[in-house]
């Protein structure tokens, strides 16, 4: 009897679970079609924000290949990578101490114990935090907005450190290749804080795999879909030099429509340490994400734009 029930309530919760995942997806096509999405794209179209060189350049390679790669200083020429590279170094020893066993617990998330994360979820941030600064920063929001055609929410932001693993351990979680599921309409950015080199877990990218482009039909984008391919099935279809790796210095900026497949962090040598944030479509809130943190700043000393994003 306890074998029925358990097999009855197994079968209920997949059955639950399917009608959920039915229903978001629901949510989220109405969302992008109708609602939060359609109100965004239209702010945007009565206020685009005019942009240098540089930010014209990022969002027609990302409009291309939905990626491009830069440096910091090209986007931030006036001073703040000095103090984004100490918080790193704060977050860099502090993690070290607590892999030793010291100080504070590491914040890692389950399945992903590979990757301590300096804030996580549920966090306060305020512009005293240098990384957040830069990312709600009009050179930031403006890339976004521009390329993703609506006014974007900021919704996540955090450093990572990537702890090495041996060699012959197998990938898992986000180490595999994937898709992001929360949102079609994505982008993320990833400042690398150390050199990374073939050991240090580069970020990988397939370039047109985002949706539109032309490996789009590949386990295509759906919202809740199976984002993982099979294991070295995406090999088999799309070939070695179709695959960017970012191998680079301290101080490479990539934007990257996480959309398309991806992975990363697979540390061998050293450890990997990168900020991190992501700008989503209202959608995604409204139907799949949570922002992982509340600003403590005053909202109403905001210019619209940096407004919407953060609330």
């Amino acid at each position: 009897m306890h074998r029925t029930k358990t097999r009855f309530a197994a079968r209920a919760h997949r059955l639950a679970t399917k009608l959920e995942k039915r229903g978001v997806r629901a949510t989220y096509r109405l969302h992008d079609r109708v609602l939060s999405n359609r109100v965004s794209r239209r702010r945007f179209a009565s206020n685009r924000p005019p942009l240098d060189e540089l930010q014209q350049r990022i969002v027609s390679e990302l409009e291309a290949d939905g990626y491009s790669l830069l440096t910091f200083s090209e986007l931030f020429p006036d001073g703040e990578w000095q103090e984004i590279e100490e918080q790193a170094a704060a977050f860099v020893a502090q993690t070290e101490a607590g892999l030793l066993g010291e100080g504070e617990e590491l914040r890692v998330r389950p399945g992903k114990e590979f990757v301590v994360r300096l804030h996580s979820y549920e966090v306060e941030l305020g512009d005293d935090d240098a990384w957040f600064r830069a990312t709600r920063s009009r050179r930031m929001l403006d890339v976004a907005n521009s390329y993703l055609g609506l006014w974007s929410n900021l919704e996540y932001v955090d450093m990572w450190y990537s702890v090495p693993q041996p060699e012959e351990k197998d990938r898992v979680s986000s180490q595999r290749w994937h898709r992001d599921f929360n949102d079609k309409h994505l982008l993320k950015a990833f400042l690398y804080l150390v050199d990374v080199d073939g050991g240090t877990g580069p970020f990988q990218y397939v370039p047109g795999s985002a949706p539109g482009g032309r490996y789009a039909d590949a386990w295509p984008w759906r919202p809740l879909g199976d984002n993982y391919p099979p294991e070295n099935e995406l090999e088999k279809r799309v070939s070695e030099d179709g695959v960017k790796t970012f191998t680079g210095p301290k101080g490479t900026f990539l934007f990257c429509n996480t959309s398309g497949f991806h992975r990363g962090g697979f540390a061998t040598t050293n450890a990997r340490v990168l900020a991190t944030c992501t700008y989503s479509s209202p959608a995604s809130l409204a139907s799949l994400t949570n922002r992982s943190f509340r600003y403590t700043g005053s909202l109403e000393e905001l210019d619209p734009v940096t407004r919407f994003a953060l609330t």
